[in-house]
């Protein structure tokens, strides 16, 4: 089911993002991948979800927990090795 799959909402030059999408790559763990950049609805949704604010990574996952700029723990808190 498409809740099931783990959403990025991202831009491709934030180094948050990319480090987010190499822990996801590293461990397999499917995503979808959204530039808020080339999709105006994910960057509505971004600002939000952040109060206002650009916030990327932000990561929508299954059962609707949001993560807004998480840290490398919190990423492992959710999907330990």
């Amino acid at each position: 089911m498409a809740d099931e799959i783990i959403i990025i909402y991202a831009t491709d030059w934030c180094w948050d993002c990319r480090r987010a999408r190499n822990f996801f790559d590293r461990r397999k763990i499917p995503y979808q991948w959204i530039n808020i950049d080339r999709d105006i609805q994910a960057e509505k949704f971004v600002i939000e979800t952040s109060h206002g604010n650009r916030s990327v990574p932000t990561i929508l996952l299954p059962g609707g927990k949001i993560l807004v700029e998480p840290s490398n723990q919190q990423l492992l808190d959710h999907f330990p090795e």
